[in-house]
């Protein structure tokens, strides 16, 4: 839950890193807090438009961590072979060290 939290609290962070762990947490809790609340007429399509930017915000930062530019969140838009891209990318482990987008979270 602290993944989804400070997830919601850097929600206006495009810059820095974010863990696998982070970004995978924050997927999987957000995905059982819009199947619950999606089931309760006009909250669930409010939450969903709250929840875009801290989503943004997580993918891009999960990008940067293995050295791609926030920039990359777009391919997702290209039909059924983007979003299969954006899910490798998201897969992959941290650039080691430090890189143009600040130190490694996990060290």
């Amino acid at each position: 839950m602290q993944w989804y939290l400070q997830a919601l609290q850097n929600y206006a962070n495009f810059e820095g890193r974010a863990r696998r762990m982070e970004y995978w947490m924050f997927a999987l809790i957000n995905a059982v807090v819009a199947l619950i609340i999606g089931s309760i007429p006009f909250i669930g399509p409010i939450y969903g438009l709250l929840i875009i930017v801290p989503t943004i915000s997580v993918t891009v930062r999960r990008l940067h961590d293995i050295g791609r530019s926030g920039w990359w969140f777009f391919i997702n838009f290209v039909p059924i072979v983007g979003s299969l891209i954006l899910l490798i990318m998201t897969v992959l482990d941290s650039q080691p060290g430090t890189n143009e987008y600040g130190v490694n979270p996990k060290e």
